[in-house]
């Protein structure tokens, strides 16, 4: 069962007196090092991940995060050991892990956010189709919605964008380059064992 994620449609956040309340102060973030290269994660402080993905650059993260979420400094820090540890169990075989990890993205509108929580149920070893993503997200007919979600998605490998295809079987696009796209959907791949003959 995934964590929640949280998505806000609005991209602003109403307070009882109406104004937009600044973003955090401060984030935090976390390298953890994977066989395809540095991971980062970048959380607020409630330690929900606002960004993440194969660099080693937090400051990168931070600039993809919405700018009501975005943090103004980030520091990095030794208490998101049970988020870095999620990533290293998913490298382990649990690749379940990152979807037991609370998330949150803001967006413009209201489809990414459902697109965003669509892909978190989206099972390792099982990827979809821009078209079938759409479907899932309960807009069928928003193909490029679907596949600008990806796109925009901040969360890499906790909001799985990487298990989207095109219909014709091929990767399609992917932030971190698609031999990190083939590698992660080969490492997902079911597999098949045959069972030794008995001759």
């Amino acid at each position: 069962m995934s964590a929640p994620t949280t998505t806000e449609s609005t991209g602003q956040i109403e307070t009882a007196a109406g104004s937009t309340p600044p973003a955090p102060a401060s984030g935090a973030f976390a390298t953890v090092d994977t066989p395809n290269g540095p991971f980062t994660v970048v959380v607020d402080d409630e330690l929900r991940v606002l960004a993440s993905g194969w660099t080693d650059d937090p400051a990168y993260l931070a600039a993809l995060v919405h700018p009501t979420l975005r943090p103004a400094t980030t520091h990095r820090s030794a208490a998101l050991a049970e988020i870095t540890d999620a990533v290293s169990a998913y490298y382990s075989g649990d690749l379940d892990a990152p979807s037991r990890i609370a998330v949150i993205q803001r967006s413009g509108g209201a489809f990414l956010g459902q697109a965003w929580d669509a892909l978190r149920k989206v099972d390792a070893g099982h990827p979809v189709t821009y078209t079938q993503f759409a479907e899932l997200a309960g807009q069928p007919a928003a193909v490029r919605a679907a596949a600008a979600a990806c796109a925009r998605n901040a969360a890499a490998l906790f909001v799985p964008c990487h298990r989207v295809k095109r219909g014709d079987g091929t990767l399609g696009g992917f932030r971190y380059g698609l031999p990190t796209k083939q590698w992660l959907l080969d490492f997902e791949a079911p597999r098949h064992t045959t069972a030794p003959s008995g001759d």
